[in-house]
């Protein structure tokens, strides 16, 4: 099995024992199964070492589980609506993750090794607690970046590093606290969807003249360490230095730099008390003449029957591109010879009576998540193997997709309105069918009429003769 989805089912007395089982699954969903730390299960990473896609929304969860943080091949991460108060620095395991969605929590600061989460291309952290302070420095080394979304919060400014992320292409921060944005937002080439709305007192920064703007190399070919910015190298124009968010800014770096030398200076004597209780102890059992305790041996575990049979390599690659449902937008197949068969975009919305059709419309829903509606449309003449493969591709196309929704028949004349607003010039149908049926078909043997005209006694003659006559 490849995906399960369990979303929007009541199951807090469950806990989810059997995805032990399902070793190869890639894509999970328990969105709105009241999950609580309780009932979460502590070896999700063992049992699914593959997976990619975790959705946790919905959930009662005040933080990740630390079964989450050991995943390391996660590419997508839902963990919206939960209530989470803080994140762990673990989350450097990730370091294939590509979506992080922490939208509708309780975070006040996000951890300075989100940096390292490399991979990352959308971040969403709307309707938090997040301040200036909260959001990590190093947030520069994320190079591929590309929509970041933190509404509805705290924020006075956002941090200059914020504005090395060149290929960031939506930034919304609407209503916060702003009050003024780096000069380097300018400088941002890529960036096509700015959202500020909301911010009564933000002044956007003087967009800087024509020949500057192609200069952005030069002018971040500075060092953005701590102390760096410490000293008040963040900004390019000197003056700007005197200016009071300036200051501000340096504030809350400094207060960086020394909260996190303080954190330093704990694990490091925190450590080095350890390391002398482990000597004290191991010196008095010699003295005493007890001899150090073996290592435990190595305990292996039995594979139980359902793990050494041999699961099915499920693949839809003969039927659906790779690249199916990545983007928002219109996907029309018909079915020809048992098969799905993509038709052209001029041709949507035109459709042979004698036909049936798999229609996938690709959405983003309101936490800028891929969503899917997955239609098949049935012709008033079409034949039964048409009928059939066009509703067996559908479940196909949704298992593929991991899609929640349920699969919608639509038939001719009856199509429902949901349906027919896919299409902006309408809909209309085509006389005959575009594809022939892969059936073979066997037709009755016909037999004409005929008349003889029989003579002789001793050797029978027969003579056609014309009916008509």
């Amino acid at each position: 099995m490849d995906t399960l989805i369990l979303a929007n089912n009541p199951m807090v007395n469950y806990k989810l024992r059997s995805l032990q089982g399902l070793v190869n699954l890639r894509t999970l969903n328990l969105r709105n199964t009241e999950r609580n730390l309780s009932n979460f299960p502590e070896q999700l990473d063992t049992w699914l070492s593959e997976l990619e896609d975790l959705d946790i929304s919905k959930n009662s969860l005040p933080q990740i589980p630390a079964s989450v943080y050991r995943m390391e091949k996660l590419k997508r991460l839902n963990a919206s609506h939960n209530g989470i108060t803080e994140l762990s620095g673990r989350m450097e395991n990730w370091v294939l993750l590509e979506l992080l969605n922490l939208s509708y929590n309780k975070l006040q600061e996000l951890p300075q090794n989100l940096s390292k989460c490399t991979r990352l291309k959308r971040i969403f952290l709307n309707a938090n607690e997040l301040t200036f302070e909260g959001i990590p420095l190093g947030i520069s080394r994320l190079t591929y970046l590309e929509q970041f979304q933190a509404a509805r919060n705290k924020l006075q400014c956002i941090p200059e590093s914020l504005c090395r992320c060149f290929h960031l292409k939506k930034l919304v921060l609407t209503n916060n606290c702003l009050i003024q944005l780096p000069e380097g937002i300018h400088y941002l080439k890529n960036l096509k969807d700015l959202d500020v709305r909301d911010n009564p007192d933000l002044v956007m920064p003087p967009k800087p003249p024509e020949e500057q703007i192609g200069s952005a190399n030069k002018l971040y070919n500075i060092d953005f360490d701590l102390e760096k910015l410490k000293q008040g190298a963040v900004t390019s124009d000197a003056s700007s230095k005197t200016t009071p968010l300036s200051r501000k800014e340096r504030i809350f770096v400094r207060r960086h730099k020394e909260r996190q030398a303080t954190d330093e200076n704990t694990e490091k004597v925190l450590k080095g008390l350890s390391g002398i209780a482990e000597e004290k102890t191991r010196k008095e059992s010699v003295a005493g003449g007890i001899p150090e305790a073996p290592p435990p041996p190595e305990i292996r575990r039995t594979k139980k029957w359902y793990e050494m049979l041999e699961k099915p390599n499920l693949t839809y690659e003969a039927y659906f591109d790779e690249n199916t449902g990545k983007e928002p937008g219109l996907t029309i197949w018909e079915i020809e010879n048992f098969a799905p068969l993509e038709v052209d975009s001029p041709l949507h919305g035109k459709f042979y009576t004698a036909d049936a059709y798999i229609v996938l419309q690709t959405y983003l829903d309101e936490y800028e998540m891929l969503d899917w509606n997955i239609y098949f449309w049935i012709g008033a003449e079409a034949t039964l193997d048409k009928k059939a493969c066009s509703a067996m591709h559908a479940v196909n196309l949704r298992n593929m997709l991991g899609a929640e929704s349920r699969i919608l028949r639509e038939e001719q004349n009856e199509e429902s309105e949901p349906f027919l607003s896919l299409y902006s010039d309408g809909i209309s149908y085509i006389e005959g069918g575009g594809t022939p049926s892969s059936f073979f078909t066997v037709e009755d043997t016909s037999y004409p009429v005929r008349l003889y005209r029989v003579s002789n006694h001793n050797k029978v003659h027969f003579q056609p003769v014309d009916r008509k006559s």
